[in-house]
């Protein structure tokens, strides 16, 4: 019988493979894959949290400082009123670098309380905003006049898509940011004003002193 001529492949010991050892492969590709994944997913979480942890510390922050230039500018003004306006009969030089001190202490107070005044929107949102994920439904000022099957509408949207779920995280952490921009500015001016306006009130007062 003559034998046929059949095709065959070369098999050497690299293209031996069992089918258990490509299903192990596969199962460890999987898993690799998932594991970089959860990684991945926690990592984004962590990222979410510490930002938004940092941003409430600054905030916390920059409201202790605002309250400790309103306390001391208002002692200051309570001392100044107190002590120096009944002497002016005596000196009449004390006017002026008084004035000074009581509108330095003024706008200071003012910049630090701008500092710390709340900016809350309207409270309002529509399903339309809900449905082209254009709304912030993690911070209170987009939903705290609206009723609670359209709250309860819009949070059960943002839950079943991520898009709109971390978008939602990335809006409420850029916001968190430009408050946070906001109040360091304005103190960084209140700060500004009482730090010069001391020094020439000082130096005011010297030169009414002693000339």
């Amino acid at each position: 019988m003559q034998e046929e001529n059949l095709p065959h492949k070369v098999i050497t010991n690299d293209t031996i493979t069992s089918p258990a050892a490509e299903k192990e492969s596969a199962t460890s590709s999987y898993s690799s894959k998932l594991k970089k994944s959860k990684h991945h997913l926690r990592g984004v979480q962590t990222m979410f949290k510490t930002s938004s942890s940092n941003h409430q510390r600054l905030s916390v922050m920059a409201d202790n400082k605002a309250f400790i230039m309103i306390s001391v500018n208002s002692i200051i003004i309570s001392v100044a009123i107190g002590l120096l306006i009944g002497k002016f009969v005596q000196n009449s030089n004390l006017v002026l670098p008084t004035i000074l001190l009581l509108v330095v202490c003024v706008v200071t107070i003012i910049y630090s309380v701008l500092a710390t005044r709340p900016n809350v929107p309207d409270g309002i949102f529509t399903r339309e905003q809900v449905d082209n994920k254009t709304v912030n439904l993690l911070f209170f000022g987009s939903f705290y006049k609206m009723e609670l099957k359209e709250f309860e509408y819009g949070i059960r949207q943002m839950m079943d898509d991520s898009e709109f779920l971390y978008g939602s995280l990335i809006k409420d952490i850029y916001g968190q940011g430009k408050i946070l921009g906001r109040k360091f500015r304005l103190l960084r001016i209140s700060y500004d004003v009482f730090m010069y306006g001391i020094a020439v009130s000082v130096l005011a007062y010297l030169v009414a002193a002693f000339f």
